[in-house]
């Protein structure tokens, strides 16, 4: 063997296929000495291939450096699997197999056996010609369940013969193909259907179940949503439970509330690979990119599915991306750590705006202060696919407006969301929590670390952020006259003691530290844009604005039908709605 690192090479140089190489040249050859001369010739090719094996695992062991890497790590692995359905391979398995069982009548079987493995090198090599789709994965399991493959060739053939204009469902076939034929009889029952046809087939689903979802929502039959693996689920396209409930929430439309609630109370999960026997959680912040086929895929796996989806007046959605804000340097996060010889004010300097964002080349133009030039950016980006989503699911829709989750009502309205889902109560002890406005004043400028001789103080903005393991020693440090004594949360280490100096050199440095964060948060909400402004911008800008409310007519026809209340209760939705009939009129599709 020359190479090694060549898969082909090694198949070609395993046994079965010199065995059954050499039966072949006898075959053609018209040179004498009959099958004396063939049995010769086979013995002194096993002999030698036993010689050859004995000395590789003689070097090995001296040098294990030299041991062959894995069939599976060479680069035409999948090349060399189909290497193993020459007829060279297969009569070679013949031949060692009657060896094998010589004594046991093996010889006596081995001319039905060279014809049967003739028949079967002549199946899969139609079955190569025929089909495109062969990789390494059909390959192994063919390899793995030739016998049983063989056994249903015809039924199989059928199949595919009757879906070979569904792609969809091919696809998937030959993704699960070891699944497919080791459980051929329940997914030939399914696929042959008229359940199959009328909700698959006929409207061209990009995502066919290859199991039929009613025997999988039974815990009394064999293969169920139970005993299957979520991944193996996703990846055979099995909708997810019925008894599932589904939460699609909206970026920019007050998730924090919800996403604590579902998170903490209820067994819960963002993917469906991780699990198939958890509620769902679908956040939606922009429109999909790199993750669109992962992420239509999990919208077309939900079926009759109860769900529910946070809104919100899209204007202020709008208006709330382009106060957002984001780290000013790539490289600060959470807990950034300062020292006490840092300017505060530069430190404070964590805040930049998105002006353009072209999401397709990856580019981003940033401001100093929130921009309404970042509108169209938003329109192109962010996600106000309602229509568009729920269309393609069958699920049964409960709309949550994000006024119904504000600090007032949350904790009701997650009360009254358990009760008719039958989810677990919020706790009374988690209120102030679930009632808390996440994105508050401090965000991007806290928390912060300030470190004084090796012990760590933590300048907090949100109790969320407090850790169990912090003490709060506000009443060391912050017992002066400031705006934020209720808002801030200093912190350090349960363990930890401080002395009185370190204290005194504290409340000093938090009383410059207040001053300076009080004239930033007041610079950075005097910078805020208000929804007027959004109004007024629009009103000016013809193209944006008929862009909108285009993609609003469109998306929004679903939650009009069905919850007309919600969108009467949007007022500045309703005023962009009242402002486009006064400028425009009727805005006609060739208009675009």
């Amino acid at each position: 063997m020359h190479n090694p690192n060549s898969a082909i090479e090694r198949v070609k140089n395993h046994l079965a296929y010199k065995l059954g190489q050499a039966m072949i040249d006898f075959t053609n050859s018209s040179s004498g000495g009959g099958y004396i001369a063939l049995f010769k010739k086979l013995y002194k090719i096993k002999k030698q291939h036993k010689k050859e094996q004995k000395i590789y695992q003689q070097t090995i062991q001296i040098f294990p450096q030299l041991k062959y890497p894995s069939l599976e790590k060479c680069s035409d692995y999948e090349q060399a699997l189909r290497y193993k359905f020459h007829l060279s391979y297969m009569l070679g398995k013949v031949l060692i197999k009657a060896y094998q069982t010589w004594y046991k009548g093996g010889g006596f079987k081995l001319k039905n056996n060279i014809k049967k493995a003739n028949k079967e090198f002549q199946i899969f090599r139609e079955i190569f010609k025929e089909v495109d789709q062969i990789n390494s994965s059909i390959l192994e399991g063919l390899i793995d369940n030739k016998q049983l493959f063989l056994k249903e060739f015809s039924r199989i053939k059928n199949i595919l013969t009757i879906h070979q204009d569904y792609k969809a469902i091919l696809d998937n076939i030959f993704h699960n193909f070891n699944y497919f034929i080791q459980n051929f009889d329940l997914i030939e029952e399914w696929l042959l259907s008229d359940n199959f046809k009328e909700r698959y087939k006929k409207e061209n689903h990009p995502y066919p179940s290859l199991l039929d979802p009613k025997k999988l929502n039974d815990e009394n039959e064999k293969i169920n949503y139970h005993n299957i693996p979520a991944e193996l689920a996703w990846e055979m396209n099995l909708p997810l439970p019925r008894n599932k409930i589904v939460y699609i929430g909206y970026g920019l439309s007050g998730n924090a509330a919800m996403l604590f609630y579902l998170s903490k109370y209820n067994k819960v999960t963002t993917n469906y690979m991780q699990s198939y026997n958890s509620n769902y959680i679908f956040n939606i912040n922009y429109q999909f990119n790199k993750d669109i086929l992962v992420n239509f895929k999990k919208i077309h796996l939900l079926y009759e599915n109860k769900a529910i989806v946070l809104t919100r007046d899209p204007i202020e959605r709008i208006v709330t991306a382009i106060n957002h804000g984001y780290w000013k340097n790539l490289n600060q996060k959470d807990f950034d750590l300062i020292s006490v010889d840092d300017d505060i004010d530069k430190v404070l300097d964590r805040i930049r705006y998105v002006k353009k964002h072209d999401m397709k080349n990856n580019h981003i133009e940033w401001s100093d202060e929130p921009t309404l030039d970042m509108i169209d950016s938003i329109l192109d980006n962010h996600c106000f696919k309602y229509n568009t989503i729920l269309k393609k699911s069958n699920l049964a829709i409960n709309y949550v407006d994000m006024k119904q989750i504000s600090e007032e009502y949350a904790f009701e309205t997650l009360q009254g969301l358990a009760e008719k889902f039958k989810l677990t109560q919020p706790n009374e002890a988690d209120r102030h929590i679930i009632s808390m406005k996440q994105n508050n004043i401090f965000r991007y400028l806290l928390p912060l670390v300030l470190r004084i001789n090796k012990i760590d103080i933590f300048i907090i903005g949100s109790s969320l952020h407090v850790s169990p393991r912090y003490k709060i020693i506000n009443h060391l440090v912050l017992d002066f006259d400031n705006p934020f004594y209720d808002l801030l949360f200093i912190s350090i280490n349960k363990e930890q003691m401080l002395s009185n100096d370190l204290i005194i050199f504290l409340k000093q440095y938090m009383f410059n530290f207040t001053i300076a964060l009080d004239k930033k948060v007041k610079f950075l909400q005097s910078n805020l844009l208000s929804k007027e402004k959004c109004i007024d911008y629009l009103k000016n800008k013809k193209e944006i604005r008929k862009k909108l409310k285009k993609i609003l007519d469109e998306e929004l026809v679903h939650i009009k039908q069905h919850r007309p209340d919600i969108v009467a209760s949007w007022k500045y939705y309703q005023e962009f709605e009242k402002m486009c009939k006064e400028l425009d009129g009727d805005i006609q599709e060739k208009d675009f």
